[in-house]
């Protein structure tokens, strides 16, 4: 056995520990490897539940290529960004694999040219097969046409419900937004819970709000990120109804500074019968430990408004390549041995919800969630959008600005004025970042 390098510069989550094998293929040759074919691979990783299970597997594939050694790096993300903003615009090769978000710093990775194409790399292996991956999350990792990251871990917005509350009202599982506005309403005028809660901050609310956006037909601006829209009929329909679902039926005097820890929170306690967020959060409502209705929740599919259903699927992590590495070859050999179908099915038979559509019809890639939930996410990720956020650089200034309409409609303030301000300012935005 092999021994291999494993540098951890920060304390993730707890390993979980799998048995099945995987076989590797054999990779190409790189320059930059060592005296007598040596190679190191340096792999710069996030800390989460996907780092921890899949390291302990690395021994595997430096066993199947003789002379090569895996260094992993594994930092928390703040420190992660700073590495990446000093060493890659440094030009640095002692990177060669990365761990990156998409939908936070992709666009600007990708436009400094950080990241390599990988466009030719994911086409060339059919059993490794890319049209495997949902679309969502491959548009998320593709910029101006070139494929710069393989997604790995997904998430799409769904509709939390109680099915107790639901069951004894006589209310049918809402498949609409015009049908859930209209049971949240229902249940608040009871008197007993609220009807409905997400998130409020101005920015942690863009996200979940998206959907709502999609699903009405609208968006945060034109294709090319040229024009704002946040001003069309449907983007004000979808901040009026965000508004009303929480200002109107949910919890009374409701802070417009929740992110998902005080929305989940308030629907584990008992205190609203609906909640839309990430399907990632699941386990802070179904585990006995941290809810009180662990045993009474329900899943379904975002609901559908003038546009269908059209929640965010999006991949909140992907693997990119540094384009400044010199073994680009054995950096991708090594990214698609990560995410084989193989080893993808693994990972979710631990719980982390994958990019490849293949392990959600699978009943071993489901087994580990709630049945409704599978279904839900199953359903999301044919329908939905690979992004929740403006596709811009400066991400947080752009969800500040979008962000602002929601909390006005939400304590009841002027709408038409605050999406007028809103979009004012969203141009002017992408005005810059386009000059």
């Amino acid at each position: 056995m092999k021994h291999r390098s494993i540098r951890v510069a920060t304390t993730g989550v707890a390993i979980a520990a799998l048995t099945t094998g995987l076989l590797a293929g054999c990779s190409s040759a790189d320059s930059g490897g060592g005296e007598g074919g040596e190679q190191t691979l340096r792999v710069t990783l996030a800390n989460h539940v996907w780092t921890d299970i899949v390291k302990d597997k690395i021994s595997e594939f430096e066993e199947a290529h003789e002379g090569v050694t895996v260094e992993v790096t594994q930092l928390g993300e703040d420190q992660l960004s700073d590495q990446y903003n000093v060493k890659l615009n440094a030009g640095t090769d002692e990177i060669d694999v990365m761990m990156y978000r998409p939908l936070q710093e992709g666009k600007l990775f990708a436009q400094n040219g950080y990241l390599a194409d990988l466009s030719d790399y994911v086409t060339q292996d059919a059993e490794w097969d890319w049209d495997d991956f949902q679309s969502g999350p491959v548009e998320a990792t593709t910029f101006d046409g070139a494929v710069v990251g393989v997604p790995i871990i997904t998430e799409q917005e769904v509709l939390y419900y109680r099915t107790d509350v639901l069951e004894s009202l006589g209310i049918a599982v809402p498949s609409t937004l015009e049908e859930l506005e209209a049971a949240s309403k229902q249940i608040k005028e009871q008197g007993q819970i609220a009807g409905f809660v997400a998130r409020t901050g101005v920015s942690a609310a863009v996200t979940q709000f998206s959907s709502f956006l999609f699903s009405e037909g609208g968006d945060f601006a034109n294709k090319d990120y040229t024009k704002a829209t946040i001003d069309s009929d449907e983007a004000k329909a979808a901040y009026e109804l965000y508004g009303r679902l929480i200002g109107q039926y949910g919890p009374d005097n409701v802070s417009t500074d929740m992110s998902w820890p005080d929305a989940a929170a308030l629907f584990a306690q008992g205190q609203v019968a609906f909640y839309t967020d990430a399907s990632s959060l699941y386990q802070n409502l179904a585990l006995e430990e941290n809810s009180t209705v662990w045993d009474k929740v329900g899943y379904a599919p975002f609901p559908s408004g003038k546009a269908g259903s059209v929640p965010y699927n999006v991949p909140s992590w992907a693997l990119g390549i540094n384009n400044d590495s010199s073994k680009k070859d054995l950096s991708f050999e090594f990214v698609k041995w990560l995410t084989s179908p193989e080893m993808t099915l693994e990972v979710q038979t631990a719980g982390v919800p994958a990019a490849r559509a293949s392990v959600w019809s699978d009943p071993q890639g489901t087994a580990s969630f709630p049945e409704q939930l599978a279904e839900a996410i199953s359903i999301g990720s044919e329908t939905g959008f690979g992004y929740d956020r403006p596709l811009v650089i400066n991400v947080a200034e752009a969800r500040e600005i979008v962000g602002a309409p929601i909390v006005e409609a939400i304590t009841g303030g002027d709408v038409d004025a605050a999406i007028a301000k809103a979009q004012a300012d969203f141009q002017a935005f992408l005005d810059d970042e386009n000059s």
